[in-house]
Order: C-alpha cells, then structure tokens, then sequence
C-alpha cells in the first residue's frame, strides 16, 4: 500500500524557485531517504507533507487520502515527526518534557515509558534536558514523535552534528522502527554513508528537481555509490 503519494509538487519562496515538479511515492513499512546537497528543498518538501508550509502546486496523499485544511489534523494523528532542532525546556527532566507533549497530543501517559525505552533513554528519564548530549536530545526528539503509536515518521537530518557515537545510535533506532514498532520512515540527510547502511529506498534532490527515486540497491548496481553520484551533480 502506498503510505504516501507526491505528484508535481512545486514551491517558490519570495520569487525563488525551491522545488519543480517533485514526485515520489513511499511503500507501507519502507525506510525512505530524501537526500540532496544544502538547499536542494529536502526540509521545504517535508515541511509541505506535513502541511506546514502550502504548495504552490502539486498534490501529496496520506494514507490514501488528499492532504487538505479540513483532513490534515487527521492525518497528522497518525504521523510523527522531527523537523530541524528537536525542542524542549532546559531545565525540565526528559520525563518532564515528554509529559508536556504527551498533554499537547492527547496521548495518554502509559505510551511515555514505552518510548523512552524505544529510544534508550528510560534510564536518563529524570535528568535535566539541559544536560543532555546532543544525541540524547535527538532521542528524546524522537520518543516525543513516536508519542501517539505513529504509523508514520518524518526526521529531518536526525545524525546532523553528532558525534560517531551518537550517529551509530540514531541509525541503529531508525533501523529498528520499521520491524519493532511497524512504522514507515521518511528521513532526509546529507550524509551519504549512513544513508546507505539505513534506507532501502533513496530519492535524489538537487536544485529543487527529483534526479532519481528507487532502491538505493539498483543505483548501486549501476556502478556507483551516492558519494560518487554527488560528485557528479
């Protein structure tokens, strides 16, 4: 089943083309990576799919449904995301801020410890956010998204900035979601070599334009890994 359907979507911001006719389409239970050098409109291209910035043109489907003003919270009950920097107050514990967000959705509380353990920060529950690594705050970002049984994930550069500790920690939760916890993931990313040990399926961005969408296995096989494609670009 198609979990989400982009057809010609296109976006100007103040006279400045961003994207141009994008399509692709995500499988139910795929993990999908949108990736493209800085300012390709990987993170505009997320932001439309979850209604947060309108497109000019096009038209995007979730779950098998138009995305529109009168069905986007709807479809958002269903969605969980991560969009740039994950947020939350400083002086407040992991737990305390996850309790916040947990009230804003509407999800009950029992959900929190599972997600903390989804992402391996239950035991770190009751530190101040303000002394978390920067990893353990992409963590806590991600357990905040999962809050309401997603069926859906959308992370925007979820390894940006961190340490190698902290990228092998992301990629092995991205990894796991799609078989422990059912849910299709759409990430965007710059760094191709994670991108090639977490997704199955890649589409290409650059100046705004889809170059490639498809398994990332059947680009390899025509000789090239994503490193030498973006050399080229």
């Amino acid at each position: 089943m198609k979990l989400i359907e982009v057809k010609k979507l296109s976006k100007s911001i103040r006279g400045k083309e961003i994207l141009r006719h994008i399509s692709f389409d995500i499988e139910e239970g795929d993990c999908v990576a949108l990736i493209g050098p800085n300012g390709a409109g990987k993170t505009t291209t997320l932001k439309m799919i979850l209604g947060l910035i309108k497109k000019d043109a096009g038209e995007i489907k979730m779950f098998g449904e138009d995305v529109s003003a009168k069905n986007l919270l709807s479809l958002l009950h269903k969605t969980g995301s991560l969009i740039e920097n994950p947020g939350g107050y400083p002086h407040l514990s992991g737990l305390e801020n996850m309790q916040i967000i947990a009230k804003l959705k509407g999800v009950n509380e029992s959900e929190i410890e599972k997600a903390l353990k989804t992402v391996r920060l239950y035991e770190q529950k009751d530190k101040k956010l303000g002394a978390y690594s920067l990893g353990m705050k992409q963590r806590l970002g991600i357990a905040m998204a999962l809050l309401g049984d997603p069926k859906f994930l959308i992370l925007d550069e979820p390894s940006n900035g961190l340490d190698p500790a902290g990228i092998m920690e992301i990629r092995n939760l991205i990894t796991s979601l799609p078989k422990e916890r059912d849910i299709t993931v759409l990430i965007s990313s710059h760094l191709l070599n994670e991108i090639e040990q977490m997704a199955d399926y890649v589409g290409i961005i650059h100046k705004g334009q889809m170059l490639y969408q498809g398994k990332l296995s059947e680009l390899e096989s025509t000789g090239k890994n994503l490193e030498q494609i973006f050399l080229e670009l």
